[in-house]
């Protein structure tokens, strides 16, 4: 039997998951489900470059996790799982830093905004790059659903698989990033000229998914437009705003943009706001239920869990087991 292609898709548990995180991502993850061979992690170790509080971490994972089931992720058809659940991520992390040059990870530019912006800078921040093409390579996936923003991450791990390939014979599949062309960034509601943030807390800034509906109308009723009072998609920058309203619309009801542009012509701004309102909050009703259902039973989440780090470590052991005898390690006797 033909291998079905492999995805690998990994999410911080840190901040509130957004309508930006839901329709640039989650929505082509459950879609793409049955289709392929997916691979969900929920990135722990990644969340930890900045400071945490422990309790609040434990938190978040299983939100985060309980989120991710509500949104339409099965773990019949896809391996979700704790990245810290799965050892072999830590373990391969440190063979590819010794196979990667600092020049690499120095030129990457998160790296630069964020170490702008901090004192002291951890050595993880700089490192999480082969981190993450460790979470990648381990799985041998031939997809990685991003944004624009980590699109580079994915080149250094194109360029550190074939480094290893190189160094100590065919190891790694290569993967490709892969862009949904629509809805890849949705933007801040009161700052269209901004990518919607997890970790910006302002009002108004982001629809969280699980905000109840009177917050939703509140947010997208005070969202920023222009004065051009015309529904069409565009590209202009001064036209972001609706441009932005028209996308979350486009994602969430499934119509063409001739379509959309037809149904609001010689409509004003306040019918767009509200038509886009009502979309939202019936798109996500059924998701912040089944949100608070699962939060209630944390051993039913702790099981699905559990399960999701079994499959995945039944994939990224051998794999792991064989990386450490092609770089020369003797084996123990439960590795060969």
């Amino acid at each position: 039997m033909e291998r079905k292609p492999r995805v690998f898709s990994g999410i911080q548990p840190s901040g509130n998951l957004h309508i930006g995180n839901y329709l640039g991502a989650i929505q082509q993850w459950v879609a793409g489900q049955g289709q392929k061979t997916n691979f969900i992690c929920i990135v722990d170790l990644h969340a930890i470059t900045v400071p945490q509080e422990p309790a609040a971490l434990r938190q978040q994972t299983r939100e985060l996790a309980a989120l991710l089931l509500a949104c339409g992720i099965d773990p019949q058809q896809t391996t979700l799982f704790v990245q810290s659940h799965v050892r072999a991520h830590a373990e391969c992390s440190w063979v590819f830093s010794c196979v990667t040059p600092l020049g690499w990870l120095e030129r990457m530019t998160q790296y630069k905004t964020k170490a702008q912006k901090q004192e002291s800078v951890m050595t993880g921040l700089l490192t999480y790059p082969v981190l993450m093409a460790a979470d990648i390579l381990l799985y041998d996936a031939d997809e990685v659903p991003v944004g624009e923003d980590q699109k580079q991450h994915i080149e250094l791990t194109r360029d550190l698989a074939q480094r290893f390939n190189h160094l100590y014979g065919e190891t790694f599949v290569i993967p490709k990033p892969v862009i949904r062309e629509s809805g890849a960034r949705i933007m801040g509601l009161n700052d269209p000229s901004a990518k919607m943030s997890k970790s910006d807390n302002t009002r108004g800034h982001a629809i969280r998914i699980v905000d109840d509906p009177d917050e939703i109308r509140w947010a997208i009723k005070r969202a920023v437009t222009d004065s051009y009072n015309e529904i069409r998609f565009s590209d202009d920058p001064e036209r972001a705003g609706v441009n932005n309203l028209l996308q979350i619309y486009e994602l969430l009801t499934g119509k063409s943009r001739p379509e959309i542009e037809a149904h609001f012509a010689g409509k004003g701004y306040g019918a767009l706001k509200k038509e886009v309102a009502e979309v939202v909050v019936e798109s996500l009703r059924p998701i912040r239920e089944r949100y608070y259902q699962l939060m209630n039973d944390p051993a039913e989440l702790d099981r699905i869990l559990a399960i999701g780090a079994e499959q995945a470590r039944a994939v990224a052991e051998p794999k792991m087991t064989l990386i450490l005898e092609r770089v020369g390690f003797v084996l123990p006797n439960d590795r060969k």
